[in-house]
């Protein structure tokens, strides 16, 4: 690699780290002492992905959303869930002009950059089903219409535990769209009383600005896509996704879109360390968040009381990680001075031990 692609490469992840820390800083003056959840939900909005954030009621899941979403100055839309929404109100509906004599499109919800759906697991699986094809293929299809969906777009959906009351499963077709799952829990103490100080007085999300705009974040996600993966951290996703298919304790596997999300997190996780090349370590620590909620376990392992988190786990130690010296990014000159017996990390001239 050049010197000059070289110093364009390091101005580029700089830049990345510059918005992103700015985001951060951005939503943690709403959310308090969450530091991973904030961590996971910048990963997905750099993959261009959609984040499913699961948890009990009050514990500041829309809250997380709505200051990610104000936190870039692009078109904002909230869909609220519920059993009546119909599914022409989340892709829109042609309506009938009496001057033009003509059909024309209203778009619904759907239409804008960032998507914020409360509580989507309120809704129908008819209704939920709406999103199947915006969330994937960007784009939506009425009465023989396709309309694309401006670039970026992201859909960041809460949903409560399917043990509330009132809630639906989401099918495994709508959970398999989510790049990634977290959960934001409840605070520790320090955290919940700094949130009282700076809650009850005014809404901190009142006063959020935006710190980034669509044009920047477009930018940013070209510069994760550059991100180096070599051949053996490839060959450790599909190893990790392929034990999932194979395990007797899950009766549904991770999908081959599911290995692409781990990847693809991975480079974005990646250029935020400030590299432009992936470690196994990135897909390891990954692979909870991406996997995990599209995974079913079986009869046996439910009644067990093992969980599909506890069965990953199990899997991720028994998989291997690469090993052997680093492997450099294509037309980078090779590795000097690499010795065997270190874990691999892909970096030229770099290695971790484990």
């Amino acid at each position: 690699m050049g010197e000059g692609a070289g110093a364009a490469a390091s101005a580029d992840l700089t830049t990345l780290a510059t918005v992103t820390e700015r985001i951060r800083t951005n939503i943690e003056r709403v959310i308090e002492g969450k530091p991973d959840v904030v961590h996971a939900a910048l990963v997905v909005l750099l993959a261009e992905g959609h984040l499913l954030i699961e948890d009990v009621p009050g514990v500041g899941k829309t809250m997380l959303s709505k200051s990610l979403a104000r936190s870039i100055d692009c078109s904002v839309r909230r869909i609220q869930f519920t059993p009546d929404l119909l599914p022409s109100d989340v892709t829109g509906v042609s309506v009938f002009n009496q001057n033009t004599r003509e059909f024309e499109f209203r778009p619904g919800g759907i239409f804008a950059n960032i998507v914020v759906g409360d509580e989507i697991n309120r809704a129908s699986p008819k209704t939920q089903s709406a999103l199947l094809e915006c969330m994937e293929e960007r784009q939506v299809t009425v009465d023989n219409a396709t309309y694309e969906l401006e670039t970026p777009f992201m859909v960041i959906a809460t949903q409560n535990p399917i043990e509330m009351e009132g809630t639906y499963a989401l099918p495994e077709a709508q959970r398999d769209r989510f790049m990634a799952r977290v959960s934001v829990g409840y605070p520790v103490e320090a955290a919940e009383i700094a949130m009282l100080d700076s809650h009850t007085g005014a809404n901190p999300l009142e006063d959020l600005e935006p710190v980034t705009d669509a044009g920047e974040l477009r930018k940013l996600t070209g510069i994760v896509r550059a991100v180096h993966v070599a051949e053996a951290v490839q060959r450790y996703a599909v190893a990790l996704t392929t034990a999932t298919r194979r395990s007797p304790e899950l009766v549904l596997g991770a999908s081959p879109r599911a290995t692409l999300h781990l990847v693809r997190a991975a480079k974005a996780a990646a250029a935020m360390a400030g590299r432009d090349y992936v470690l196994p370590d990135d897909v390891r620590q990954l692979a909870r968040p991406v996997l995990t909620h599209r995974l079913l376990p079986s009869v046996e392992a439910a009644m067990s009381g093992r969980s599909t988190a506890t069965i990953l786990d199990g899997l991720l130690g028994a998989v291997a990680v690469p090993h052997g010296p680093a492997s450099p990014p294509p037309a980078a000159p090779p590795a000097a001075g690499a010795a065997a017996g270190g874990t691999w990390t892909g970096a030229p001239g770099s290695k971790h031990r484990a």
